[in-house]
């Protein structure tokens, strides 16, 4: 039996802890938050004593899985803590905010045999794997181009929170919602990051609202899951919005060219264009309760050995050194190598 525990009790975090209760093989022994209203609020929700202190947590409770869904920025000193206690790791996304720290929680989860997930609940959700699909079966020869972009009313309901405040949220809406978008392009096309050149505006906000990115990607064998000695150069661009209009849950496409065909998804309908003839599909979305179930059971199955992890840190990591990179370019003014992940 696993013993959970959920660190940062908001909506999500409650969430969270309430679905690894629920799990074959769980039980949920506690949370804990700085804030006197969450935890009276997970105490009366959840019927598990919460804490103020990650350390209280973990000094009165016996855990050995920790949920985590903090502000971006105290991701990492929380996972390191919990990972130098043999605590095995679920990290809502962003991993962390500093490429250092997510190569030294991967170390310190291989070296402490421990798993080390990221929340990209998107590994779940049957659009995104049937575009995986289709790139994998080869349905559109070797994809050479990706067009992508996210739009969300973000800085009107995040500017007043911490996600607004960049000591705590590393950046804004590119880490927030735009990491899902950087994450399932290369997830997608099972592809790293080599390159990249940015432009942000803030908005009048003091963290990034609007963003487009400019990336050379290098795709991976499918396979062997390894970067081949002559990789296929992949041109990929990707704008995120977090202004204006748009309805608060996240508007997105994403549309990839290869030598034989092209698949487009606008939100709803894949269509494939393949040999002449054209193909759509509308795959049905489980809610976003079930896609957490479904995470967070990967993770579950993951530690007792019977399962391949789905969200393993390597594909956080990927999407910090590319977001960090991206922040430098516009920073700068200049293209940015991104640094590539040795294993």
């Amino acid at each position: 039996m696993h013993h959970a525990a959920c660190l940062g009790l908001g909506d999500l975090g409650r969430l969270e802890a309430s679905v690894l209760d629920s799990l074959d093989g769980v039980t949920l022994v506690g949370g804990a938050d700085p804030s006197p209203d969450a935890r009276d609020r997970f105490e009366r929700e959840l019927h598990c004593p919460a804490y103020e202190t990650l350390d209280d947590l973990l000094g009165n409770e016996e855990v050995d899985l920790v949920t985590i869904v903090t502000p971006h920025t105290v991701h990492y000193e929380q996972a390191r803590e919990c990972l130098s206690r043999d605590v095995h790791v679920h990290l809502e996304k962003p991993m962390v905010t500093d490429l250092a720290h997510a190569d030294d929680l991967i170390a310190r989860a291989k070296t402490h045999d421990l798993v080390l997930a990221v929340g990209y609940q998107r590994h779940f959700d049957p659009r995104f794997r049937e575009l995986r699909r289709l790139v994998d079966e080869g349905r559109l020869g070797r994809p050479h181009m990706v067009v992508g972009h996210l739009e969300q009313e973000w800085i009107r309901w995040t500017q007043h929170q911490w996600r607004s405040n960049p000591e705590l949220s590393g950046g804004g809406q590119l880490y927030d919602s735009g990491s899902h978008l950087l994450d399932v392009l290369c997830w997608t096309l099972r592809a790293d990051p080599v390159s990249v050149t940015a432009t942000v505006d803030r908005r009048g906000s003091d963290v990034d609202v609007n963003s487009a990115l400019t990336m050379t990607l290098e795709r991976r064998d499918a396979a062997i899951r390894t970067r081949p000695s002559n990789p296929t150069p992949i041109t990929a661009s990707v704008g995120i919005s977090g202004d204006g209009t748009s309805v608060p849950d996240p508007g997105e496409s994403l549309r990839i060219w290869g030598t034989d065909g092209t698949v487009s998804f606008d939100g709803e309908t894949i269509t494939v264009r393949e040999a002449g003839m054209t193909y759509e599909t509308t795959p049905s979305v489980p809610d976003f309760e079930e896609l957490t179930r479904r995470k967070l059971g990967n993770v579950v199955d993951a530690i007792d050995g019977e399962a391949d992890l789905e969200i393993p840190a390597a594909d956080g990591r990927r999407v910090v050194a590319l977001t960090e990179a991206a922040y430098e370019s516009a920073e700068r003014g200049v293209r940015v190598f991104v640094s590539p992940d040795d294993e």
